[in-house]
């Protein structure tokens, strides 16, 4: 029987499932919300709930100060989530929330908790890999223009003052928690990686996904769906249907 999820600030679920075997925690990109993963629900088997995680300053969360240290949010994020951690549970994180989700699960090791069963990361270094291009310190305009690298910022948000105004400090934040990460040597996880890339995603190229394969002791797998850095929304089915087919085998008895 799962732990019932009350009201936590910490997770957002965008549809109850009495009938959970699984749960999938999910961490988003940076300048994302829990929002991110509401229609995830519908591709993914009946037996698994998503569990978006929900970081503060963003959405519901919009009052709360931000984050901008993976060393100070890991533990926060631990506390708040280290019991609703029932096996089997999985991690899924895009791009920065990769980086969460593979540090959070180093945090439970090290306080001998329950491991997800599965780890994905998905376009996203790997963790020893730097950031070839700091941006969460540049001067605004040059700060936008980069922004317009990326696809997962709409014209129509970039163009509005007012939305900037609260959109850039979360942005900054998101941003920090990657290019400020200082890595540190540990053994290897022992639970299965799966690394997940967009074909044209210049950002998180094969070249620095299959590297993520030093970080398990056991399977390591690399899949490239097409699309660029934000896959995940304009591939979304493919993506689901991978996860679903790599989490089933955990949600049979054994």
């Amino acid at each position: 029987m799962k732990t019932n999820i009350n009201s936590t600030p910490w997770l957002v679920r965008h549809q109850q499932k009495p009938e959970t075997k699984l749960r999938l925690f999910c961490f988003t990109y940076a300048g994302g919300g829990a929002s991110t993963f509401r229609l995830w629900p519908a591709g993914l088997p009946g037996e698994v709930e998503v569990c978006a995680v929900q970081l503060p300053g963003r959405e519901n969360r919009i009052a709360e100060p931000l984050i901008n240290a993976i060393d100070k949010l890991v533990p926060m994020v631990c506390d708040a989530l280290i019991a609703y951690c029932d096996p089997p549970f999985a991690f899924f994180g895009h791009s920065t929330g990769a980086l969460v989700a593979f540090e959070l699960s180093r945090e439970l090791r090290r306080r001998s908790a329950p491991l997800p069963c599965h780890l994905f990361v998905s376009g996203s270094r790997a963790p020893h890999i730097p950031e070839s291009r700091p941006l969460h310190q540049l001067p605004e305009t040059d700060f936008l223009r980069e922004l317009r690298r990326f696809s997962g910022t709409s014209e129509a948000v970039l163009q509005s003052k007012e939305l900037m105004q609260i959109y850039i400090p979360i942005l900054r934040a998101d941003l920090a928690l990657e290019e400020t990460y200082q890595h540190r040597v540990e053994p290897p996880l022992d639970i299965p990686i799966a690394a997940l890339g967009g074909t044209m995603d210049k950002e998180a190229a094969t070249d620095v996904l299959d590297p993520w394969a030093r970080y398990t002791s056991k399977i390591f797998t690399l899949e490239m769906i097409e699309g660029d850095h934000f896959f995940l929304h304009s591939n979304r089915d493919v993506l689901l249907r991978s996860l679903s087919d790599t989490l089933t085998p955990y949600m049979i008895p054994n």
